[in-house]
């Protein structure tokens, strides 16, 4: 069963006006270190690789892996560090994403 709770219950007042407070505010920290984890967990993986197709395979895989884990960070556990892992994997998969279509534009030929 979920708990809920009252707005109020993190809420101040200034001069009259009720400002709320998030419970768990994102940290900046806990999203420069889900994004460093994250960016090392994807380079470990694009290292598998030996060819382009493969670099982009194990980069997919990798990058649904670490999506998985942000969501349940995001769930149940430190929401900044569920941001730096989706921005790192965007990052990764956008990436890979240039790869493919700057070999496609240089050979010609569809590479994957």
């Amino acid at each position: 069963m979920e708990h809920h709770r009252d707005p109020q219950e993190n809420a101040s007042r200034v001069s009259g006006v009720v400002t709320l407070r998030e419970p768990h505010p994102v940290r900046a920290t806990a999203v420069l270190c889900g994004a460093v984890a994250t960016g090392a967990w994807l380079v470990a993986f694009g290292l598998l690789a030996t060819t382009l197709p493969g670099y982009l395979l194990w980069t997919l895989l990798a990058g649904a892996l670490a999506w998985l884990a942000s969501w349940m960070l995001a769930r149940a556990g430190d929401r900044g560090a569920a941001v730096g892992v989706a921005a790192a994997t965007g990052v990764a998969w956008t990436v890979a994403v240039i790869s493919v279509v700057t070999q496609w534009a240089r050979l010609g030929v569809w590479p994957v």
